[in-house]
């Protein structure tokens, strides 16, 4: 169990006592302490390096079923004073929220596991990270056919979260994150591509050799030379696992609980009823050790679990914060996301989608004919009824194989169907946050040449 810094819970406690003293009912306090430090090279030379470092507080007051949210970067007593009289003034005059209030102190999270989230390794010095983001730019001009590496860059970062409020809660985080990417360019005039590749982990011994990134890059960049419009149609579609995470993404929107309780999702409707395929599951996992989207307690103090929202294709429930739960008549889900201004909203941690038994090459055999896409732009989602549209790029395939590269191609669909008709493969990264292999999805209409 992570215990909070003493001199963070201060600033909160400190808060809070302000909250209390301008008139507050109720109030909870975030304190939020972390430093990075970033470094970007060209042309075999350093181009930019930066560091920053500080302490953020905020603080939210109730009064009644009124609330408020304020926050600054400054931890002085009289600045802790002033903002909570200014939230409390904000706070008489927000509109009354029957849902809004803090949790039961029987609902609070009292113990929770140790999930390794904070490299115990010193900070690396400027000059380790601008060897590796060297060492990946000279890894991707070294691909034949690259013109330029427009960034590579190298990053750490460590920080610390500390919450507490009138309820009794008090709880903190420690967390780290280094990464490494690169992004090269190939070709010349307007029959230039990019691409990139790149890597982020909590521990830096976990992180891709920079030489690999950088040659991914470049290599990714080459297969883009020479792309055009595809064929206009319907035909079968390969989201590349880099990019499938965004259709599970589209899932867990609609199954939100603010959008349910607003009555602004295409499933609010089909709790209970199968909304992919049989044998496909999302799993909530936020006490995975060592990945980046766990969490002991979520933003509102309540113990975080593993959960399903999909199980073998059937749709189990919703993601929920305590207002929105409150409004639904239903328990909330350990669920809520808390920033420095703003009130909690529900959001979801460490998610996985049920990998396949088949590779990627075994999928685009499969399809036959159709779109491989590994990048996207731009989204028109209607979250009411479904209706699916996107700017993507990637490949065609035909017979099975991948004929040539395509870009300013829009793939549109309806997502309830498309869901019902995902097959995954077997490749998701397992370290990420977000589990999700590359997706097949039949009957898309593609708007080429």
């Amino acid at each position: 169990m992570t215990s909070p810094s003493p001199d963070l819970l201060g600033h909160a406690e400190a808060l809070l006592h302000a909250a209390r003293a301008a008139g507050a009912d109720t109030a909870d306090a975030v304190v939020r302490r972390g430093a990075s430090v970033s470094v970007d090279v060209r042309a075999g030379a350093l181009e930019h390096a930066e560091r920053a470092e500080g302490v953020e507080i905020g603080l939210r007051v109730l009064l009644g079923r009124r609330q408020a949210c304020v926050s600054a970067s400054d931890t002085r007593p009289e600045t802790m004073q002033a903002m909570a009289e200014r939230a409390v003034a904000m706070a008489r005059e927000a509109p009354e929220d029957p849902y809004i209030g803090l949790a039961d102190p029987d609902q609070l999270a009292r113990d929770w596991p140790e999930l390794d989230l904070c490299d115990p390794a010193p900070e690396p010095a400027p000059a380790t990270l601008e060897e590796a983001a060297l060492r990946a730019e000279a890894a991707g001009l070294a691909v034949a056919g690259v013109l330029q590496v427009q960034a590579a860059s190298a990053g750490y970062g460590a920080s610390e979260f500390v919450m507490a409020a009138t309820n009794g809660f008090s709880g903190g985080m420690r967390r780290s994150s280094s990464s490494i990417s690169c992004t090269a360019i190939a070709g010349e005039g307007t029959g230039m591509e990019r691409d990139y590749d790149y890597d982020s982990r909590l521990y830096a011994a976990d992180l891709r050799d920079p030489e690999d990134i950088g040659r991914r890059a470049g290599e990714r960049a080459i297969e883009r030379l020479g792309a055009r419009q595809p064929k206009t149609g319907a035909y079968p579609v390969l989201y590349d696992e880099r990019i499938a995470a965004s259709i599970v993404g589209h899932l867990l929107s609609a199954v939100n609980g603010q959008a349910i309780s607003r009555g602004a999702s295409f499933l609010r409707g089909d709790l209970g009823t199968q909304v992919l395929p049989k044998g496909l599951s999302v799993i909530e996992d936020p006490h995975r050790i060592r990945t980046a989207g766990s969490r002991p307690f979520d933003g509102e103090g309540l113990p975080t679990a593993r959960r399903e929202i999909v199980a073998d294709g059937v749709l189990q429930g919703w993601t929920l914060d305590l207002a929105c739960a409150r409004k639904l008549g239903m328990a909330p889900t350990g669920n809520a996301a808390r920033g420095l201004s703003a009130p909690p909203s529900p959001a979801t941690w460490n998610v996985a989608l049920t990998q396949g038994i088949r590779s990627r090459e075994e999928l685009l055999r499969e399809m036959g004919t159709g779109l491989l896409v590994t990048s996207m732009i731009g989204s028109t989602i209607n979250p009411n009824t479904g209706d699916y549209s996107r700017g993507a790029s990637g490949f065609w395939v035909e017979n099975g194989e991948i004929a040539y590269p395509v870009n300013e191609v829009t793939i549109a669909g309806n997502l309830r169907e498309m869901f019902l008709s995902l097959t995954p493969a077997n490749d998701a990264r397992t370290w990420l946050s977000t589990v999700v292999p590359s997706l097949l999805v039949e009957g898309m209409t593609l708007a080429g040449s």
